[in-house]
């Protein structure tokens, strides 16, 4: 037996729901459908059960994609301080982390139930779990066939996600939706993900594994200052999430271990001490990555013993120190995706597919990938609430 809607929402996420909550409340008839049998379990698993909400600085400078421009015009048009508003409207306590992230004070949990809420008020039916078989066009619409029964609609907003956690139902199928329907998709590759550092590197630093220390991480246009972490596969903490989504396999990533600091000035200061180059650089870092790191540069040895024009080297390389990372630990441990469906076959305003009317993609199933921070969320936010407004 088939059933008619108006709009069709494919995935109950974060953009899925702010999707169709939208389009629901417009007087939209919607159907919201979930494979998976826990919705929203990203949200809930995000931020460490407190949800990394929004990003008050969110801006297109703050996201990766071929089409850089696309994310400009849902982001100037539902902001941090809309969803904000909406947050404080349900009473959901929060605060400010470093760096404008804003988290819920007490559980993702409320940011679940809110958008649910809101679904509910827009009057958008459920499915879930539900397992999307096939879509095709219809008379103009299309019919989306479930484990459930067929559905036809005028609008179908694919809400998929990408290919990250694949524990919590992460699938290719928006991928594939969208080639279907002639759209293309940038290959998608892991993104806020640790590095895994080749053996030599861990057979030196891998006993670090848990110290962490501030460093400045830099890879092409990407450059972050904030905490690095050894771990006993390679590198993580989120200067390396951050700079992991510019380095695509490309090159050595440079790291400054004295951000702030002129390493080789402050080296010469010392020039003439007794004191051995690991124990002074110990003032400033972990004294076991200190003695580790002049080990591997030949440096564990007094000061005095070297050349000005050494220490100057030495200092240099501690504020451009470059490694060589093996690769990513893949989807498993990414945060997001990067890449995607192709956003330049996509309008900016709508989401909506330009050669196939009525078809649209939201959230992290297009090439939008924003930093660490709370900004993939805000673009699930916008690019959702964009697609609710006309589908």
């Amino acid at each position: 037996m088939s059933r008619s809607h108006d709009v069709v929402v494919i995935g109950a996420g974060a953009a899925g729901m702010m999707c169709a909550s939208r389009a629901g409340r417009r007087g939209r008839r919607v159907l919201l459908i979930e494979h998976y049998d826990v919705v929203g379990e990203k949200i809930r698993i995000s931020g460490g059960g407190r949800c990394n909400f929004t990003n008050v600085n969110a801006g297109p400078a703050n996201y990766l994609s071929q089409n850089p421009d696309f994310c400009r015009s849902a982001l100037a048009r539902y902001t941090p301080a809309h969803f904000v508003r909406l947050v404080e409207r349900y009473g959901i306590s929060y605060h400010e982390k470093k760096l404008g992230q804003l988290f819920c004070d007490r559980s993702a949990h409320d940011i679940i139930a809110m958008l649910k809420a809101e679904c509910a008020e827009g009057g958008v039916e459920w499915r879930t779990p539900c397992a999307v078989q096939a879509v095709r066009r219809d008379d103009g619409g299309f019919r989306v066939i479930t484990a459930q029964g067929d559905v036809t609609c005028s609008s179908l907003v694919v809400a998929t996600g990408g290919l990250t956690v694949p524990k919590v139902g992460a699938t290719p199928f928006g991928y594939r939706l969208a080639e279907q329907f002639g759209l293309g998709v940038v290959p998608p590759t892991p993104a806020l993900v640790p590095l895994a550092m080749p053996p030599e590197f861990l057979a030196r630093f891998g006993p670090l594994s848990g110290v962490s220390v501030e460093v400045e991480a830099t890879h092409g246009a990407g450059r972050f200052h904030e905490n690095l972490l050894f771990t006993h596969r390679g590198l993580s903490g989120p200067a390396v999430l951050q700079v992991s989504s510019y380095w695509g396999g490309r090159a050595s990533i440079a790291i400054d271990l004295l951000p702030d600091v002129d390493a080789a000035s402050w080296l010469c200061t010392h020039a003439g001490s007794s004191a051995r180059v690991d124990s002074v650089l110990a003032e400033r870092l972990p004294a076991r990555l200190a003695r580790e790191w002049c080990l591997a540069h030949d440096a564990a040895v007094p000061i005095r013993s070297l050349s000005d024009e050494r220490l100057r080297a030495l200092g240099a390389q501690l504020n451009t120190w470059r490694v060589q990372p093996s690769g990513t630990l893949g989807f498993n441990k990414a945060e997001v995706t990067l890449g995607g469906v192709d956003t330049r076959q996509l309008s900016s305003k709508t989401m909506g597919a330009l050669d196939v009317p009525g078809l649209y993609f939201v959230g992290e199933v297009v090439d939008v990938t924003g930093w660490l921070g709370g900004y993939n969320f805000q673009w699930a936010w916008a690019s959702g609430h964009a697609a609710g407004e006309v589908a």
